[in-house]
């Protein structure tokens, strides 16, 4: 039998020689062959991981945490006073539906509404006005186009409504 009639688990492994030079009994060379250099991204230091964003934050801490702060100091830029927030469960103003909202107290007594339908960001969300004594009779869809939910978003939008009413600063 010839040896390329042996199969390859039957042939003997080559051994290096007794000099070390690295010369296997066949005359092939046993060092491994060479390994490109580490990349240049892998030398660096691993970037630092990026902060969470405030959206990722639980709502129930990231509403008042985050957004009643962010809401009164936006109001406040408008020239109109700081409104009285709570942040509560509670039924929606008008239809009495179960829901988180954010309820707001303008000077003049002018109150608004916001109600989220789950304890989600980005849960559906409405908007209810009422002017100094009277009830709120409607409730307004509120962002329903949007694809992520920002608290710049979410303040400037309702400070948008709320100024739009004529009820934040000088108008």
């Amino acid at each position: 039998m010839t040896d390329s009639a042996t199969p390859d688990s039957a042939k003997p492994k080559p051994t290096p020689d007794k000099a070390g030079s690295g010369k296997e009994a066949s005359g092939e060379s046993s060092t491994p062959a060479p390994q490109a250099p580490p990349s240049e991204a892998a030398t660096k230091a691993a970037p630092k991981a990026k902060p969470p964003a405030l959206e990722d934050k639980p709502f129930a801490a990231y509403i008042p945490q985050d957004f009643l702060p962010a809401l009164v100091k936006e109001c406040e830029a408008y020239g109109g006073s700081a409104p009285e927030l709570s942040f509560e469960e509670g039924p929606m103003p008008v239809v009495g539906v179960p829901c988180w909202m954010v309820k707001g107290e303008l000077p003049q007594g002018r109150r608004f509404w916001l109600c989220f339908t789950s304890p989600e960001l980005e849960a559906a969300k409405m908007v209810a006005l009422a002017e100094a004594g009277a009830q709120p009779s409607l409730l307004e869809s509120f962002l329903i186009d949007e694809k992520k939910m920002t608290l710049s978003l979410l303040v400037s939008r309702l400070v948008q409504r709320l100024n739009g009413q004529k009820w934040l600063g000088p108008n």
